[in-house]
């Protein structure tokens, strides 16, 4: 089986390590991890536009050659969302019919998006500091991330939540 390993740890100043770390997790569960920086950036792109392009399509050939997608799901540069790659990538292995295991280390299993977000009821409504409604489905993520997942961890470290993914105890419990 092979786990594309999406999330925000390629901005990481360790990225690589962290790469690493998360491809050690799966293969210590007798899986292979495909990460986000697998493979050279070619060195004759000649700017960012194609760079930003190579990029784009080597991590669309990464997920189309996984079996499921493993989503670091951290509120990455906000309170609540995930970073807006990661959940790209989550919308396009859904689109392809894998199965997407979603990894929240920032919450509980009790967790849901009006703890997370700034935000106060007025009425029925829950509303942000903007004052658009918040919408209150007991999970910790927007419906349609939440609703796609096949399985989601908790835990507080990436072995941990691999470990689990691995198991198979609900990974293909529910369908997307």
């Amino acid at each position: 089986m092979k786990i594309y390993l999406a999330g925000p740890g390629v901005f990481r100043p360790d990225c690589k390590a962290w790469g690493e770390r998360l491809k050690a997790a799966c293969h210590a569960n007798g899986v292979e991890g495909l990460y986000p920086l697998d493979g050279e950036l070619p060195t004759d792109l000649e700017n960012s536009t194609e760079q930003r392009q190579w990029i784009f399509s080597n991590n669309c050939a990464l997920i189309q050659d996984s079996d499921v997608i493993f989503a670091d799901f951290r509120a990455f540069r906000s309170s609540s969302e995930p970073d807006s790659g990661t959940a790209f990538e989550v919308g396009f292995a859904h689109a392809l019919g894998k199965p997407v295991w979603l990894w929240l280390p920032d919450c509980t299993a009790s967790s849901e998006i009006i703890g997370r977000l700034p935000c106060v009821r007025v009425g029925e409504h829950w509303l942000d500091q903007e004052g658009l409604i918040v919408e209150n489905f007991g999970a910790p993520l927007n419906l349609m991330l939440w609703d796609c997942a096949s399985g989601v961890s908790f835990q507080p470290e990436p072995e941990a939540a691999l470990r689990e993914l691995c198991s198979g105890a609900t990974l293909f419990a529910q369908t997307c």
